[in-house]
Order: structure tokens, then sequence, then C-alpha cells
């Protein structure tokens, strides 16, 4: 990198060199193992209610706040279904499509994963 630097009114042209550091690089991260045990790890799966093809699924973690519908019910695209509650901001849970609530598969209360079936429709 060329710098001009003036001393006492006189103009000079220098070189410098910048070394740029190395990048730290991270090592092997480890979930749900034990600190200096010999023991081999097995692979982790997260345990979450299988959901159908017309179930409407969570979109996020949380717990239900409100159910609004019940079986049997008919619903329009767009009417919301549920409400979730997550870090204290609530998350309205809405129909795809028109259809029937075949089943509602939480509760009032009931702690939601992300991905996790909620109401089936027919």
């Amino acid at each position: 990198m060329k710098l001009k630097v003036t001393v006492n009114g006189e103009a000079y042209d220098i070189d410098v060199e910048v070394e740029e550091p190395d990048a730290p690089r991270l090592g092997a991260i480890v979930i749900g193992g034990t600190h200096g045990t010999a023991a081999p790890l097995a692979p982790t799966t997260a345990s979450v209610s299988g959901a159908s093809a017309n179930a409407v699924t969570a979109p996020l973690a949380g717990s239900v706040a409100r159910v609004l519908v019940e079986e049997g019910q008919e619903i329009k695209a767009g009417e919301v279904l549920l409400v979730l509650e997550a870090m204290k901001m609530e998350t309205e849970i809405t129909a795809p499509r028109d259809g029937v609530v075949s089943r509602v598969l939480v509760e009032k209360g009931t702690a939601v994963q992300a991905g996790e079936g909620l109401v089936e429709l027919d």
C-alpha cells in the first residue's frame, strides 16, 4: 500500500506492507456429546409428531395460545384456525384452502415444534 506523508511541509511517498492475520478456524462442533468420554457419538433425531398431507403445520416452535376451530367445522381459505405464541409474540395460523376440520391435533397450552401438525383438513 502506498501512503503520502507530509513532515514539516515536505511530502514523502512511503510503501507500507499490511499483514492480514489468519482467520481463526473452527474445530469440530459436537452436539449432545459429553466432553472427554470415549463412547462413540450417535446421531440425534428431533421428535416431532408426524403430520399428514392434509395437516396445517406449525411454521415455528411455540405454544398454542388459542384454538379457534373444532372438528367438523367448515372453514374458508385465510380463516384463522389457531394462534401460536412464541417469545411474547402471537402468530395467527390460517387455513391454506377451503375445507372441513377433520381433526384438531393440539389444545391450548400445547408446546409445538416447527413442522408439527396442528389441524387436519378434509
